[in-house]
């Protein structure tokens, strides 16, 4: 089975840069590379739904967003919220109107619930806890990603994929909500240094090329770790679990 991580990108201008792609096997870093778009990314995926083998792809945006916002617009289930995001998403970011917030004089509005209970549930790694989708500016916001990667998940559930855990049974293909702080553990990602002595500790045998793509940037880094991390737990996404209570709001994948 290939196991494929991919450090999503928000970005309307850069993604090409920001976005990396990492496949592994085994346990074994194979790929980790960067310059492709979005739309790019998802029709590679596309293209291998018909492997024999399967493909188990994680995406580190959020699959979905707090309940209470898709019963209060009427969303009956998740593929709901993703189509309206496909005509609408562009919107949400441009107004940024509430609950969406971040935005140069959009401050956070009070709301039933920033995040998700998936996301309130994850323990914190070295002191940094997930942050919530409708944080579409500002630092370390991640709505931006969110929003723009809802209709490629429809695109990836329209050519076969399994989205866990909305889809039952969730069997390869399939697509996977990581975070990958919960797979790298507590490291100083922003610090070129301390990505390298974390490779060199925790994956020395991978290749020079990759080890130096990894090193060079946050973002590979990422893909690169959760990649291998994903790797080693094969059987774990090979029977992922049925769950019904997650099936608005989602459940980020943990090896756990």
């Amino acid at each position: 089975m290939s196991v494929v991580a991919v450090d999503w990108s928000g970005r309307k201008g850069g993604e090409r840069r920001h976005l990396w792609t990492a496949e592994a096997h085994d346990g074994q870093l194979l790929r980790l590379v960067a310059g492709r778009t979005r739309t790019e990314v998802i029709d590679e995926l596309v293209a291998r739904a018909d492997e024999d083998a399967g493909v188990v792809v994680g995406f580190d945006f959020s699959f979905s967003l707090p309940e209470w916002f898709l019963r209060d617009r009427g969303y009956v289930n998740t593929r709901a919220l993703w189509d309206a995001a496909a005509t609408d998403g562009e919107s949400w970011l441009r107004d940024c109107e509430p609950p969406f917030w971040g935005r140069p004089g959009r401050r956070r509005p009070e709301l039933p619930a920033h995040l998700r209970g998936t996301e309130a549930a994850l323990a914190a790694v070295g002191g940094i806890r997930p942050k919530s989708s409708f944080q579409i500016g500002g630092a370390g916001s991640v709505g931006t990603g969110s929003v723009r990667g809802f209709p490629e998940l429809a695109r990836l559930q329209d050519a076969g994929f399994a989205i866990w855990p909305f889809d039952a049974p969730a069997q390869p293909p399939v697509a996977v909500e990581i975070w990958p702080r919960a797979l790298t553990g507590p490291v100083v990602k922003s610090d070129a240094t301390a990505r390298a002595a974390y490779l060199d500790h925790h994956l020395p045998e991978i290749e020079c090329e990759l080890r130096d793509a990894a090193v060079g940037s946050e973002d590979a880094f990422d893909a690169a770790v959760s990649a291998v991390v994903m790797s080693h737990h094969e059987a774990n996404l090979r029977t992922l679990p049925t769950l019904d209570d997650a099936r608005l709001e989602g459940c980020v994948w943990g090896p756990e």
